[in-house]
């Protein structure tokens, strides 16, 4: 399970291996290695069905104070 929680900060991943899936708000996408995924500040979102363990590189902005 993701234990993600909604950060205040806009939030960017990029996929550089793994496949799996991700819900944003009420969409779901698939990822694999080269998905750039946006997630808006406040927006529920988690990682699920993963079938190949994922590295994710993962940018947030702004700077949380």
């Amino acid at each position: 399970m993701d234990p993600q929680q909604p950060h205040n900060e806009d939030e960017v991943y990029y996929i550089v291996s793994g496949q799996g899936q991700i819900d944003v708000g009420d969409e779901t996408q698939p990822v694999q290695p080269g998905s750039i995924v946006f997630v808006a500040a406040h927006v529920p979102h988690k990682f699920h069905s993963i079938t190949e363990d994922l590295k994710i590189l993962v940018f947030f902005a702004p700077a949380e104070t």
